[in-house]
């Protein structure tokens, strides 16, 4: 716009202003342009101007050209008809009244694209009195975008058609004319030759010479839409000038799993490092501090596969740490520069917030996107910005597969398994990774043949996606979640292939509700206020932001309010159903709602912060005195109004001076408290037990004061001592022995001990005989049992011998001859003259063997008869001859006989049995004297005394 103002007095000259429009049209197409001046009139007060064929009239101040209104909405792919933008040039003349003449010019150009056909028409009135600006406007469309990316630009080919250049010259007379603009005044824009400008709407102007203005509107074909190699969709981006647009491919990498990576250009490959490594940095360094940073851990226990466990994003003063507060779940926190943060966060160009399942970072400045979910990442970034200048484990954004595996140094890795190692910086929480050092063999990424195909992949390939196929490939995807389900199969990774497919999908405008078709394995929990949508808004309306349309295209899952309800605010995670007020309490209220929180008095009110709060008022109470020891004055929590405490007096025992006494052994110190007082009041009290050699005994407790004496704790109290008193008896003794024991005093013991001093002897038939040491005593009913007792080392012994009688035969005796022999057991008697021949005689009888005894009578035999036995004189040899034979046995035997012994143990007993007799010859022994004889008679009356030693001496 040129802009001439006269002076605010009366004056004559000229001014001469040339304007020159162009206006683009096909080189082959057909054009006019015209120019119609109309003679100045004195009543004329318009400008009029017509371009295609419309013509229009407006006010001397304006000339505009017919056409729809410009607008700068999102490019889209259809073809429509170019416009010519709106551009306004004026002159104003002088303030006040002056005479003189003034000379305009008007150019218009039409220059064309190959394609379209214009016609151009302008005509122009030029008033006669006052001066008036004249403005030429041409009004058109011309799309716009705030995007960027690789291809498909549109073409520009100008080509000049016609220039009609027309002077007017008019001469002001003296008047009185009113014009705008400030009086008084002289002002001027000065632009030298060849400079161009954009005045608005994508038209450009030049400035020819000679205040010659050449205004060029600018017209775009819709470019031809290319193919990304990464399968996703083109996005339409604005060119530098603002005006036309083109197709770019953004720079879009995501991971997920253990961990598998997709690069800006879509290449797949997986890697399993635990290290921290560089997912982007720019080769050429334009932005301050920046970078993003994936930090793996291993997520099975045998250490071979990885996930994602940090992601982290510098950008200038900032570092955003997003990490998964457990393996293997969709629970994020986020950190700025290592402090937690809320979110929604903003600061310093970053933006931070929620949206579904994600954790996304924006980057305005940057056009960037960069979401995390615990489970995968993906980055966005536009072409325009970091196009062909990205390294790292995301490759290098260039449309272009072939250098995605590219090493720090430049050159290109056989496969990106391998590139992947080289990318690992230095972490100080990870000693175990040196950056540097790296494996000479790409580690295997292909699962065992033996594995069997999850029915959870499937799905992938099936019908729940298919409605994406044609948007984004499944393979990759597909093969990412056959390989987590081999390897770690109870880890329920292969969730996160089809969890990024989904979102993939769902960036490109496609909503996959998947999660309802794996049986539960995938499912994902909201909490009770909210639900889970697969296909929720990237921003949920609020009661904030509830006025705004949301035009997106784009859909994310996660949980969501109910229907019926609605998010309080981003930063308040509250579902409401009328949007009211939320305070610190994240109770919803209504407006107009009185509440208290805080000890605040608050009310919830349309506009504004929302909720107005004062402090609490609290009644006025009386203050108790709290003057005595040991009290202080504390606040009592009011069940009525909890912010506002009672004052009391509370006691506190540390408080008080006096000290508790020490009693003595059956006394405890007793306290008490006097009404209205805090410190207690002590005294020595008995506590009813017994006191004996410093110890204390409870009542009917045994109390030990010597051995010879039974004590006990009674219950009676001793009215001097005040203790209980101790009640002894002597311990009674056992005056009675067992037979063959006397009672015999023990040194140091009360009580003498039975010890015995005689044997005692159970006979056959449970009688008991009581033998001093060295006393004999027949059973009382058998003559031919004795017993005896011994003393050996102060042991006592008894000891039970049985007398065996010769075989006696009443018959072979003479009447009146049977007797008794000395021992009383056996029988003798005179035999008969007629002599018995020698021969077995057989009896039944006991067998006694060291104290052991037969059950039963056993057969015995033995040899008995008469022998040729006899004394003959002899003359020559002058002395008696003897020829002696006894009848003894000839033949035996030996047999066994079971016998019973006194303990009652039973033992086998071997005897002989005596099966012939016969008589044998034996020596004869020297007759006796009669002196002999006659002692030996002499002694029949001792017989009994030497049998019993004999007894004797066999026992021993």
């Amino acid at each position: 716009t040129t802009t001439t103002t006269g002076t605010s007095g009366p004056s004559t000259g000229s001014h001469t202003t040339t304007i020159t429009t162009t206006t683009y049209i096909p080189s082959s197409s057909t054009s006019t342009v015209s120019t119609t001046l109309s003679a100045p009139t004195e009543s004329a007060s318009t400008v009029t101007v017509t371009t295609s064929g419309i013509t229009e009239t407006v006010p001397t101040t304006e000339a505009t050209t017919s056409g729809p209104t410009p607008s700068r909405s999102t490019p889209r792919s259809t073809t429509r008809a170019p416009e010519t933008p709106t551009h306004e040039i004026s002159t104003t003349g002088p303030a006040s009244p002056s005479t003189g003449s003034e000379s305009t010019t008007i150019t218009t150009t039409t220059i064309g694209l190959s394609s379209s056909m214009s016609t151009a028409s302008t005509s122009v009135s030029l008033p006669s009195v006052s001066t008036s600006p004249v403005s030429v406007t041409t009004s058109g469309t011309t799309p716009t975008l705030s995007f960027t990316s690789t291809s498909g630009t549109t073409s520009r080919n100008f080509t000049t058609i016609t220039s009609t250049t027309t002077t007017i010259s008019e001469v002001f007379s003296t008047g009185s004319t009113s014009t705008s603009g400030p009086t008084a005044t002289s002002s001027a824009v000065t632009v030298s030759g060849g400079e161009s400008w954009w005045i608005c709407n994508c038209t450009n102007a030049i400035c020819i010479e000679d205040n010659i203005i050449q205004v060029v509107p600018v017209i775009c074909n819709p470019p031809p839409k290319p193919t990304c190699v990464n399968g996703l969709s083109p996005v339409p981006v604005i060119d530098e000038d603002g005006c036309c647009w083109h197709w770019e491919c953004d720079c879009y990498c995501t991971g997920w799993g253990d961990p598998h990576y997709m690069t800006f250009d879509g290449h797949y490959y997986s890697y399993q490092g635990n290290c921290t490594y560089v997912l982007v940095e720019e080769i050429n360094k334009k932005v301050d501090n920046f970078g993003i940073y994936i930090d793996n851990y291993h997520c099975d226990t045998r250490d071979v596969v990885s996930c994602p466990r940090t992601l982290i994003v510098r950008h200038e003063t900032q570092e955003v740490r997003m990490a998964t507060v457990q393996p293997n779940t969709l629970q994020v926190e986020v950190t700025v520069n290592k402090q937690p943060v809320a979110l929604p966060y903003k600061k310093f160009g970053v933006s931070i917030y929620e949206s579904g399942i994600n954790r996304v970072l924006e980057i305005p400045e940057l056009k960037m996107n960069v979401t995390y979910n615990g489970l995968s990442f993906s980055i966005r970034m536009p072409y325009s910005l970091f196009g062909n200048n990205t390294h790292g484990q995301c490759g290098v954004c260039n449309n272009n597969t072939a250098d995605d595996c590219m090493l720090p140094n430049g050159n290109i890795a056989e496969n990106c398994e391998t590139m992947a190692d080289h990318w690992q910086v230095d972490d100080p929480s990870k000693p175990q990774c040196s950056p540097g050092l790296h494996p000479t063999k790409a580690p295997s990424t292909t699962p065992p043949q033996s594995c069997k195909e999850s029915s959870i992949c499937k799905l992938l390939l099936g019908s729940v996606f298919e409605p994406c196929h044609n948007f984004v490939r499944p393979e990759k995807y597909y093969a990412a979640c056959i390989f987590d389900s081999c390897v770690l199969p109870n880890l329920d990774l292969e969730c996160s292939s089809l969890q990024i497919y989904a979102a993939t999908c769902a960036d490109q405008g496609v909503c996959i509700d998947w999660r309802s078709h794996t049986n539960g394995v995938c499912s994902y929990k909201c909490p009770s206020n909210k639900e889970y949508r697969a296909c929720g808004p990237i921003k949920e309306t609020t009661c904030k932001s509830s006025q705004q349309n949301e035009t997106s295209t784009k859909y994310v899952e996660g949980c969501f309010c109910a229907n019926g309800t609605m998010l309080y605010d981003a930063g308040v995670d509250v579902c409401v159903k009328t949007c009211g007020c939320v305070g610190v309490d994240k109770i919803p209220r209504e407006f107009g709602e009185k509440f208290t929180v805080d000890c605040q008095d608050c009310i919830c009110l349309e506009g504004g912060n929302g909720i107005v709060c004062q402090p609490h008022v609290c009644a006025k109470q009386d203050k108790p005195s709290c003057d005595g020891e040991g009290f202080y004055e504390v606040n009592v929590v009011n069940s009525e109004d909890p912010c506002c405490p009672i004052v009391s007096c509370k006691c506190n025992a540390s408080l008080c001076t006096a000290k508790a006494p020490k009693c003595t052994l059956g006394f405890e110190v007793q306290s008490y408290i006097p009404s209205g007082q805090c410190c207690p009041v002590y005294r020595c009290v008995p506590k009813r037990v017994c006191v004996h050699q410093n110890a204390e005994f409870l009542p009917n407790s045994s109390v030990f004061v010597d051995k010879c004496q039974n004590c006990f704790c009674t219950s009676a109290v001793n009215v001097s001592t005040q203790l209980n008193i101790i009640s002894c008896e002597h311990i009674p003794c056992n005056t009675h022995c067992k037979p063959g024991y006397e009672l015999r005093p023990v040194k140091g013991e009360c009580c003498g001990s039975c010890v015995q001093t005689k044997c005692v002897i159970h006979t056959a038939n449970n009688s008991d005989l009581i033998l001093s040491p060295g006393e004999f005593k027949n059973d009382p009913y058998n003559n031919c049992t004795i017993y005896s007792c011994s003393s050996i080392r102060n042991q006592f012994i008894s000891s039970t011998s049985e007398i065996t009688c010769p075989a006696f035969n009443e018959e072979n005796c003479k009447p009146g001859t049977i007797a008794f022999l000395p021992n009383g057991c056996c029988k003798t008697c005179a035999p008969l003259d007629s002599s018995t021949p020698c021969s077995v005689r057989e009896r039944k009888d006991f067998i006694v063997y060291k104290g052991c005894r037969s059950v039963d009578r056993v057969l015995l035999t033995e040899c008995e008869g008469t022998c040729g036995t006899f004394s003959l004189y002899s003359a020559e040899a002058n002395s008696m001859e003897h020829s002696c034979s006894c009848c003894r046995e000839s033949k035996t035997s030996l047999r066994r006989a079971e016998l019973k012994c006194p303990n009652g143990r039973s033992i086998s007993h071997e005897y002989v049995y005596v099966e012939n007799c016969s008589c044998q010859n034996t020596e004869c022994g020297n007759s006796k004297s009669s002196e002999s004889q006659s002692m030996e008679e002499n002694d029949r009356a001792s017989t009994l005394n030497r049998i019993k030693r004999a007894i004797s001496l066999t026992s021993k």
